[in-house]
Protein backbone atom coordinates (compact mmCIF):
# COMPACT_ATOMS: atom_id res chain seq x y z
CA UNK A 1 0.00 0.00 0.00
CA UNK A 2 1.32 3.56 -1.20
CA UNK A 3 0.85 7.17 -0.08
CA UNK A 4 -2.93 8.15 -0.53
CA UNK A 5 -1.73 11.83 -1.38
CA UNK A 6 -5.39 13.17 -0.73
CA UNK A 7 -6.47 14.69 2.50
CA UNK A 8 -9.51 12.48 3.66
CA UNK A 9 -12.78 13.62 5.35
CA UNK A 10 -11.04 14.05 8.27
CA UNK A 11 -8.26 15.82 7.14
CA UNK A 12 -5.99 12.91 7.01
CA UNK A 13 -3.35 11.41 5.28
CA UNK A 14 -2.08 7.65 5.17
CA UNK A 15 0.95 6.29 3.96
CA UNK A 16 2.31 2.41 4.29
CA UNK A 17 2.97 2.88 7.80
CA UNK A 18 1.61 6.35 9.21
CA UNK A 19 -1.49 8.40 9.68
CA UNK A 20 -0.87 11.88 9.30
CA UNK A 21 -3.77 13.26 11.00
CA UNK A 22 -5.50 16.93 12.02
CA UNK A 23 -4.01 17.39 15.69
CA UNK A 24 -6.57 16.45 18.97
CA UNK A 25 -6.58 17.91 22.57
CA UNK A 26 -4.57 14.60 23.58
CA UNK A 27 -1.87 15.11 21.79
CA UNK A 28 -0.85 18.62 23.91
CA UNK A 29 0.93 15.95 26.76
CA UNK A 30 2.57 14.06 24.08
CA UNK A 31 3.84 16.76 21.84
CA UNK A 32 5.15 19.19 24.73
CA UNK A 33 6.85 16.05 26.29
CA UNK A 34 8.59 15.67 22.54
CA UNK A 35 9.24 18.93 22.84
CA UNK A 36 11.06 19.09 26.12
CA UNK A 37 13.79 16.44 25.09
CA UNK A 38 17.03 18.40 24.92
CA UNK A 39 17.82 15.89 21.98
CA UNK A 40 14.95 16.63 19.30
CA UNK A 41 15.37 20.02 20.41
CA UNK A 42 18.85 20.51 19.76
CA UNK A 43 18.79 21.74 16.43
CA UNK A 44 15.82 23.56 16.66
CA UNK A 45 16.03 27.09 16.44
CA UNK A 46 18.76 28.15 18.96
CA UNK A 47 17.94 24.26 20.88
CA UNK A 48 16.25 25.39 23.68
CA UNK A 49 13.10 22.84 24.93
CA UNK A 50 10.07 24.15 25.28
CA UNK A 51 7.17 23.71 27.92
CA UNK A 52 3.55 22.98 28.17
CA UNK A 53 2.67 26.09 27.54
CA UNK A 54 4.78 26.85 24.73
CA UNK A 55 3.86 23.58 22.98
CA UNK A 56 0.29 24.99 23.60
CA UNK A 57 0.86 28.12 21.64
CA UNK A 58 2.54 26.25 19.07
CA UNK A 59 -0.81 23.63 18.42
CA UNK A 60 -2.46 27.13 18.33
CA UNK A 61 -0.43 28.49 15.86
CA UNK A 62 -0.59 24.66 13.36
CA UNK A 63 -4.15 24.88 13.51
CA UNK A 64 -4.75 28.69 12.78
CA UNK A 65 -2.10 27.82 9.51
CA UNK A 66 -4.41 25.03 8.42
CA UNK A 67 -7.49 27.13 8.49
CA UNK A 68 -5.64 30.44 6.86
CA UNK A 69 -4.01 28.24 4.43
CA UNK A 70 -5.34 24.65 3.93
CA UNK A 71 -2.21 23.14 4.65
CA UNK A 72 0.16 22.55 7.92
CA UNK A 73 1.68 20.30 10.09
CA UNK A 74 -0.35 16.72 11.12
CA UNK A 75 0.49 14.95 14.20
CA UNK A 76 1.93 11.91 12.85
CA UNK A 77 1.28 8.49 14.46
CA UNK A 78 1.92 4.31 13.30
CA UNK A 79 -1.15 2.75 11.88
CA UNK A 80 0.03 -0.17 14.09
CA UNK A 81 -0.43 1.93 17.36
CA UNK A 82 -3.28 4.53 16.85
CA UNK A 83 -3.36 7.50 19.28
CA UNK A 84 0.36 7.31 19.84
CA UNK A 85 1.99 10.36 19.22
CA UNK A 86 4.89 9.95 17.16
CA UNK A 87 5.65 14.01 16.41
CA UNK A 88 4.80 16.39 13.69
CA UNK A 89 5.25 16.17 9.72
CA UNK A 90 3.75 18.68 6.64
CA UNK A 91 3.78 22.22 5.31
CA UNK A 92 4.21 25.53 6.85
CA UNK A 93 5.87 28.85 6.04
CA UNK A 94 8.94 29.41 7.32
CA UNK A 95 8.03 33.20 8.54
CA UNK A 96 11.55 32.76 10.55
CA UNK A 97 14.03 33.10 7.73
CA UNK A 98 12.45 35.79 5.23
CA UNK A 99 15.38 36.01 2.97
CA UNK A 100 13.51 32.67 1.17
CA UNK A 101 9.81 33.76 1.32
CA UNK A 102 7.71 34.12 -0.34
CA UNK A 103 7.98 30.15 -0.32
CA UNK A 104 6.57 26.77 1.64
CA UNK A 105 9.15 24.69 3.84
CA UNK A 106 7.94 20.55 4.56
CA UNK A 107 9.43 19.84 8.08
CA UNK A 108 9.42 17.24 10.94
CA UNK A 109 9.94 16.95 14.25
CA UNK A 110 9.66 12.99 16.07
CA UNK A 111 9.82 11.79 19.23
CA UNK A 112 13.98 10.08 19.66
CA UNK A 113 11.66 6.61 19.96
CA UNK A 114 10.55 6.96 16.26
CA UNK A 115 14.12 8.14 14.84
CA UNK A 116 16.49 5.57 12.80
CA UNK A 117 13.18 3.78 11.06
CA UNK A 118 12.90 5.93 7.78
CA UNK A 119 9.23 7.64 9.41
CA UNK A 120 10.37 11.37 8.54
CA UNK A 121 10.68 10.17 5.27
CA UNK A 122 7.80 8.58 4.59
CA UNK A 123 5.58 11.58 6.33
CA UNK A 124 7.56 14.17 4.66
CA UNK A 125 7.56 12.01 1.33
CA UNK A 126 3.83 12.25 1.80
CA UNK A 127 3.49 16.00 2.81
CA UNK A 128 5.54 16.94 -0.94
CA UNK A 129 3.05 15.16 -2.99
CA UNK A 130 0.09 16.57 -1.47
CA UNK A 131 2.10 20.18 -1.32
CA UNK A 132 2.26 19.29 -5.24
CA UNK A 133 -0.78 17.94 -5.68
CA UNK A 134 -3.86 19.10 -7.66
CA UNK A 135 -5.24 21.19 -4.14
CA UNK A 136 -2.12 23.20 -3.75
CA UNK A 137 0.17 22.92 -7.09
CA UNK A 138 3.12 24.00 -5.50
CA UNK A 139 5.99 24.61 -7.82
CA UNK A 140 8.73 24.12 -5.36
CA UNK A 141 9.22 23.39 -1.67
CA UNK A 142 11.80 24.18 0.85
CA UNK A 143 13.27 22.18 4.11
CA UNK A 144 15.41 24.43 6.18
CA UNK A 145 18.18 22.22 8.55
CA UNK A 146 20.56 23.14 10.80
CA UNK A 147 23.98 22.48 9.44
CA UNK A 148 24.57 19.95 12.24
CA UNK A 149 21.44 17.75 12.19
CA UNK A 150 22.96 14.93 10.39
CA UNK A 151 19.48 13.25 10.56
CA UNK A 152 17.39 15.69 8.94
CA UNK A 153 20.00 16.28 6.54
CA UNK A 154 19.61 12.09 5.61
CA UNK A 155 16.08 12.95 5.36
CA UNK A 156 16.70 15.85 2.50
CA UNK A 157 18.81 13.58 0.67
CA UNK A 158 16.07 10.71 1.08
CA UNK A 159 14.00 13.20 -0.57
CA UNK A 160 16.17 14.17 -2.92
CA UNK A 161 15.73 17.61 -2.26
CA UNK A 162 19.08 19.49 -3.91
CA UNK A 163 21.06 22.68 -2.16
CA UNK A 164 20.12 25.95 -2.57
CA UNK A 165 21.65 28.73 -1.17
CA UNK A 166 22.71 28.70 2.87
CA UNK A 167 21.01 31.37 4.55
CA UNK A 168 21.85 33.03 8.06
CA UNK A 169 18.59 32.31 10.47
CA UNK A 170 19.41 35.14 12.96
CA UNK A 171 17.04 33.61 15.69
CA UNK A 172 19.01 31.20 16.42
CA UNK A 173 22.43 33.07 15.01
CA UNK A 174 23.37 31.13 12.51
CA UNK A 175 23.70 29.76 8.72
CA UNK A 176 21.19 27.26 8.02
CA UNK A 177 20.96 24.61 5.11
CA UNK A 178 18.74 25.39 2.49
CA UNK A 179 17.15 22.66 0.24
CA UNK A 180 14.75 22.19 -2.50
CA UNK A 181 12.39 20.31 -4.59
CA UNK A 182 10.35 20.89 -6.90
CA UNK A 183 7.22 18.35 -8.04
CA UNK A 184 9.37 17.07 -11.49
CA UNK A 185 11.80 16.19 -8.74
CA UNK A 186 9.87 14.29 -6.72
CA UNK A 187 9.11 11.74 -8.52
Amino acid sequence: MGASHAVDSEGSLRTERLLLRRWRAADAEPLAAINADAEVMRYIGRGAVLGRGLTDDLLTRFEREWRDRGFGLWAVEEQAAPGELLGFCGLSVPMFLPEVLPCVEVGWRLARAAWGRGLATEAARAALAFGFGPEHGMREILAIVSPGNERSLRVAEKLRMTPRPDRFHAGANMRVKVFGITPEELH
